[in-house]
C-alpha cells in the first residue's frame, strides 16, 4: 500500500536526509565551477567606433563660401562661413545616418573585410538615427580581437573609398584589448550547478521514501492500516 504524501513527511524526509543533500549540493557546485573555469574558453569582446558623414569638410567649406561671397562682404563672408562651418543642420544627421545604413549592409557583405574576422565573431552596427558605426569583434583571444577591430576600421575606410566619391569616413575610438573575458561566469555557473545538486538530492531523497515500502515504526502500520497498535513483540534473536 503506498504512503500518503503530505508536505509534513516531505519536509520530515529532506530533514532525515540533510547531510547527503548538502554533500550533493556542494559538489554539484565545485563540480560546475571546475568546468566553467578549466575547461569552457573564455570569450572576450571589444569594439571599435567609425562614422560616416555624407559630406566632406572640404566639401562644407565651399559650399558655404559660394552661398556667402554672393550677398555680404568679403569679412562679413569669412565670419558666416566660420560660423557655418561649426553647424551641423538636421538634414546633414538624416542624410549621414541613411549614409551609414548603406555602409553597415557594405561592409557586412564585403569580401575584403570579412577575410579579416580570422575566426571571431563580428557584428557591424549603426545607432539608431546616427552616422556612427560600432563594430564589435568577440573570440577566445583578447589581443587577436583588438587587432581584428582595428585592421577593420582601417578596411572599412578603403572600402568605403572605393565606393563612394563623396562624403567622409573616420575613426571615432580605437579598440583596446580587453582586460577580463566577459563569459563565462565561473560564480553564475557554480550557483547553477549547486541549485541542480539541491533539487536533484532533494527529488532523490523523496523518491526513495515513496517506493520504500518498509515498515520501520509503529506509526507506519498505523498508518498503512488505520489500526491502532497495542503492543510490540522484540526480536530477540536479531538484538542478540
Amino acid at each position: 500500500m503506498a504512503k500518503n504524501v503530505t508536505v509534513q513527511r516531505i519536509v520530515s524526509v529532506l530533514l532525515h536526509r540533510v547531510k547527503f543533500i548538502i554533500l550533493a549540493t556542494v559538489v554539484m557546485g565545485l563540480l560546475f565551477f571546475m568546468y566553467s573555469r578549466f575547461v569552457i574558453a573564455p570569450m572576450y569582446s571589444t569594439s571599435t567606433m567609425i562614422y560616416v558623414q555624407n559630406y566632406s569638410s572640404a566639401q562644407r567649406d565651399n559650399a558655404n563660401t559660394k552661398a556667402t561671397t554672393s550677398t555680404k562682404t568679403e569679412s562679413d563672408s569669412k565670419k558666416t562661413s566660420n560660423e557655418e562651418n561649426q553647424k551641423i543642420y538636421p538634414a546633414d544627421i538624416s542624410a549621414s545616418a541613411n549614409l551609414a545604413e548603406i555602409c553597415v549592409t557594405l561592409f557586412k557583405n564585403s569580401d575584403e573585410m570579412t577575410a579579416l574576422y580570422d575566426g571571431c565573431t563580428v557584428n557591424v552596427d549603426v545607432t539608431d538615427g546616427t552616422f556612427f558605426i560600432t563594430i564589435t569583434v568577440d573570440g577566445t583571444d583578447a589581443q587577436k580581437c583588438a587587432n581584428v577591430a582595428n585592421q577593420l576600421a582601417e578596411k572599412a575606410a578603403e572600402v568605403y573609398n572605393s565606393k563612394f566619391s563623396y562624403g567622409q569616413i573616420g575613426t571615432l575610438r580605437q579598440a583596446n584589448v580587453p582586460p577580463a573575458p566577459y563569459a563565462p561566469s565561473n560564480m553564475k555557473n557554480m550557483l547553477i550547478g549547486a541549485a541542480i545538486g539541491f533539487i536533484a538530492s532533494s527529488l532523490i531523497s523523496i523518491l526513495i521514501e515513496l517506493i520504500d515500502t518498509t515498515i520501520k515504526s509503529e506509526d507506519d502500520i498505523q498508518e498503512i492500516y488505520g489500526i491502532p497498535i497495542f503492543a510490540e513483540i522484540p526480536d530477540f534473536d536479531n538484538q542478540g
